[in-house]
């Protein structure tokens, strides 16, 4: 037994030690209830706090995105319809310049109509594209797209993408080692009276097509040359019959690259080739091969294009100049405008989406279209004379070509890249929070019973401190009876 002291109670003070661990206890436990969390301070849990805090922002990160994206799936949606009433107007176009070809019934006034009317509609496209806005961004101004220009003897921009960078001041330099040609024949002998007067048989065979063209006595060269040119277009053979000098007939493929070729093939010796009867193969025509800013560019008939992972990814230039003398000398240079659409659809870093949007006024669709009227854009087109609404037709379905590549392109956004990427982010946030909740909420039950525990102990604590005071008054009760 201990012996009986008033100096020091010790009793008092470990009693009054282990209720102050108890309220710290029954504090926290307060804390828990309260907020709901489990870790409501650093000291709580540091390294379950750090991992929670990360998750809190990957989750306000993801809500946000999921915002950008339906904002973006709106403007997507307002361009798109935007544009679908800009083919409407190219589809009255179209009818009217099929109306005005109708030539047999047509008079001045029919004529004149029909322009009148086509010309309303290419001002209307140009307002459109002009005025249309989501809140007070411009939509198809061609600020939001990826323009270029090229200088350069032959040098012509074709088109960019939204990964294309935008070139320095003085563009990508465009070096050239070899120029696009196109697959050619040449007959060994000439096709001369006699054997026109005998009749000769001669076809060409070309992607599955063939014209075939029998000469009559009495024709000359120049009338087989006709003939067998109508018979080669009725058919849809892609080739273009011409002679030299000497009566030799040439047959040249419209196309550049290596990509298309053709046959052909004759009953009599010495017009195509001495075998009669053997048809032969012509050599395809070859590919422009070049570099673009010194990069790897990969050619397709006369269209160089920049290799994916360049600097230039996406740019394409069309060269219609001969083989450069030096390979090392750029034929010119291509500078680059980058203005496209970005969106910040993902959570983090670099998860974007881009887009161009294009100018679709009428003079920068239907560009390149070849045609006897010469018409260079859609702004030009002129249904007057017949041959004027033939060509109307050939760039009416260019530049619809052109805007429904363009709502394909916004169609895959829209469904892929933004619809898609916020059904994800929905799941992906959905297992943050509750991986998140894991980590820092608090179970109610246990902190429920864990405070019930505390509180009762803080009381029975409390009890034993008045005994453990009642000690020293024991030892005075003895000092008394002295």
């Amino acid at each position: 037994m201990g012996a009986l002291a008033i100096n020091h109670n010790t009793q008092a003070f470990n009693t009054h030690r282990n209720l102050l661990n108890v309220e710290a206890r029954l504090k926290k436990t307060l804390e828990h209830l309260s907020s709901g969390e489990r870790i409501v301070r650093a000291a709580d849990a540091p390294a379950q706090l750090m991992i929670s805090e990360q998750m809190r922002a990957q989750i306000a990160s993801i809500i946000q995105a999921i915002d950008n994206a339906q904002t973006g799936v709106s403007m997507v949606q307002t361009t798109e319809a935007v544009l679908d009433e800009v083919n409407r107007l190219l589809i009255s176009i179209r009818q009217r310049a099929i109306h005005a070809a109708n030539e047999a019934v047509n008079d001045e006034n029919m004529l004149a109509a029909d322009q009148f009317e086509i010309k309303n509609a290419l001002e209307s496209i140009d307002r459109i594209s002009l005025f249309s806005q989501f809140g007070k961004k411009k939509l198809l101004d061609g600020s939001n797209g990826v323009n270029g220009l090229a200088a350069g003897e032959g040098l012509l921009f074709l088109k960019a993408t939204p990964q294309t960078l935008q070139s320095p001041a003085q563009g990508y330099a465009v070096k050239v080692t070899q120029a696009a040609t196109k697959a050619v024949f040449t007959g060994v002998e000439p096709l001369t009276k006699e054997l026109i007067d005998a009749g000769v048989t001669m076809s060409v065979e070309e992607n599955g097509r063939v014209g075939t063209l029998v000469t009559k006595p009495g024709e000359d060269i120049q009338v087989v040359l006709r003939k067998f040119q109508n018979v080669l277009d009725q058919d849809g053979v892609d080739v273009v019959v011409s002679k030299t000098e000497d009566d030799r007939l040439v047959f040249t493929h419209r196309k550049f690259g290596s990509e298309v070729n053709f046959t052909v093939v004759s009953d009599t010796p010495g017009v195509f080739t001495e075998e009669v009867g053997i048809p032969t193969l012509i050599d395809n025509g070859r590919d422009v091969s070049g570099t673009i800013k010194d990069q790897l560019a990969v050619g397709k008939g006369r269209i160089l294009m920049a290799a994916a992972g360049t600097d230039a990814d996406g740019l394409q230039v069309i060269y219609s100049g001969p083989t450069p003398a030096d390979p090392e000398v750029p034929v010119g240079q291509v500078k680059v405008n980058q203005g496209s659409l970005v969106f910040q659809v993902g959570p983090n870093a670099g998860q974007k989406v881009s887009v161009a949007l294009n100018s679709v006024s009428t003079r920068t669709v239907a560009l390149n279209v070849v045609n006897a009227s010469g018409f260079k854009n859609l702004s030009e087109v002129n249904v007057i004379t017949p041959q004027g609404a033939e060509d109307t037709m050939r760039l009416v379905d260019k530049a619809i070509d052109d805007i429904t590549f363009v709502r394909g392109e916004l169609g895959a956004i829209q469904k892929n890249a933004m619809e898609s990427n916020i059904r994800s982010l929905n799941v992906s946030r959905e297992e943050l929070i509750a991986a998140e909740s894991v980590i820092r909420d608090a179970d109610m039950a246990l902190e429920t019973s864990e405070f019930v525990r505390n509180k009762v102990i803080l009381q029975s604590g409390l009890a034993m401190l008045a005994q453990a005071n009642q000690i020293p008054q024991n030892v005075l009760s003895l000092i008394q009876n002295i």
